[in-house]
């Protein structure tokens, strides 16, 4: 029998309580708010960019090389004479794309084998963690460099080799909550009802330990796009003339003084993505665990 059924229709199951107080923990924080906002604004330019781009962003023109920004080309123009306003809108693209596409994969399989490696313990935990050990002893970022020069530069293997960097990552923050979990009466319920394990894992397990994890996705999707960008400066990204945040950067490097806005503008659209995921998570974290809030607060 329900919660609703039990009380006469008048108290809501649990777990609507549970979700309607996460919600209202989430709007306590109004620079929470600033950050959704600021996010969803940029994956609309994004979404958007083949529609409101005033110009093909790889059409080159010689007549309107350098330009510096004007009512006509609000970022400016590269020395190919390239429109940075709208190559920027297309990076957007890239960026986003990368750093979301990476994160949840990394989730997906980094969360997989963390929920596996805490729930079953023993030879199973050591020989999963051990290797994702391994994995974490590479810096980030030279461990994506690696993959990358191996399997070449394209946006399919900058997925994947973001994804590698992330897989150890939620692999950890998987398996700690699921040890924690698993002990609860709950599960033994579960198991005295001759549930099997892939069963308890998938609907009793993840789903309690999954706003923890999505608090670390919001988080790591900025990593994610830096690391993204970080590739491109360094000629390991996209290949060029698909236009990226990085790859703008490095475009600019060489005339950052005759030319500033060359790199200027694309650095900011990467600091506004990093700070919105960034504000996005704090407001996360406060909503599914309020008492960090409060000890940032003594």
């Amino acid at each position: 029998m329900s919660a609703i059924e039990t009380t006469g229709g008048l108290t809501p199951p649990k777990r609507f309580r549970s979700l309607r107080s996460t919600v209202a923990a989430f709007n306590k924080n109004k620079v929470s708010w600033v950050g959704l906002t600021l996010f969803a604004l940029l994956a609309a330019l994004a979404l958007a960019a083949p529609l409101i781009a005033p110009f093909d962003p790889i059409d080159q023109s010689v007549l309107r090389r350098m330009k510096p920004p004007s009512a006509e080309f609000w970022f400016g123009t590269d020395p190919y004479g390239r429109d940075l306003y709208s190559r920027a809108l297309y990076g957007a693209r890239i960026s986003l794309l990368v750093g979301t596409v990476s994160v949840l994969l990394g989730m997906l399989i980094g969360g997989t084998f963390g929920v596996i490696a805490g729930y079953y313990g023993r030879h199973v935990d050591a020989a999963i963690m051990r290797t994702m050990d391994v994995l974490l002893s590479f810096p980030t970022l030279i461990m994506g460099i690696i993959i990358v020069a191996l399997l070449g530069p394209s946006l399919p293997n900058v997925i994947i080799a973001i994804t590698a960097t992330m897989v150890p990552k939620f692999a950890r923050i998987a398996r700690a909550p699921t040890i924690a979990v698993k002990e609860r009466a709950f599960v033994e319920s579960c198991h005295a009802m001759g549930y099997s394990d892939l069963r308890i894992m998938v609907f009793h397990i993840v789903p309690n330990i999954l706003a923890e994890i999505l608090v670390m996705a919001s988080l790591w999707t900025a990593n994610a796009i830096m690391i993204e960008a970080g590739f491109s400066f360094l000629g390991l990204g996209v290949r060029p003339p698909t236009p990226t945040w990085g790859g703008m950067i490095r475009d600019g490097f060489e005339h950052i003084f005759q030319a500033p806005w060359m790199s200027l503008f694309p650095g900011i659209c990467i600091l506004l993505a990093v700070m919105a995921l960034n504000l996005l998570g704090d407001g996360f974290r406060d909503a599914v665990d309020p008492r960090l809030k409060n000890l940032r607060d003594l």
